[in-house]
């Protein structure tokens, strides 16, 4: 693997506090705005607050899923709710806290310890987690569903 790789995002304004994302590689396109909770903010789309949340949650996930396979762990679902907390810090709005609730079924009782050990590398390998400085949490829950 090279040691950088580059991922261009463009962003077009459209209007108001609205814009439309996109990116030479990728199909689909993302409508931005500011949240609701801000002035002139728009509910009912993607916000940046959003979008970074929804990039430590799905860092998690891909890290999981590559590490579960490369350590050959079975399992029959994985699910991630992610909450991030905006507040001022030092007087600016920022992310102060992200937390991750990934559950994981998976059928053997005796994986379970195995399990949450892969779950914590794949918390401490996600290269967003790590390349933001709000403070991320994760609080997994292992399931066991025997057939």
């Amino acid at each position: 693997m090279e040691t950088a790789h580059f991922y261009e995002v463009n962003l077009n304004w459209e209007q108001g506090r609205k814009g439309l994302m996109s990116s030479p590689v990728l199909n689909e396109n993302i409508e931005v705005a500011t949240p609701p909770e801000f002035s002139n903010g728009i509910p009912g789309i993607w916000s940046p607050e959003h979008l970074l949340i929804a990039a430590v949650n799905s860092c998690l996930m891909t890290t999981f899923l590559a590490i579960a396979e490369n350590s050959k762990l079975s399992f029959k679902d994985f699910q991630c709710n992610a909450n991030g907390k905006l507040e001022k810090s030092d007087g600016k709005y920022m992310i102060t806290e992200i937390t991750l609730r990934p559950l994981l079924t998976i059928s053997d009782e005796r994986e379970k310890e195995r399990a949450e050990r892969i779950l914590q590398k794949s918390e401490a390998a996600c290269l967003i987690s790590n390349s933001v400085k709000s403070k991320v949490l994760m609080q997994p829950e292992i399931k066991v569903q025997v057939d």
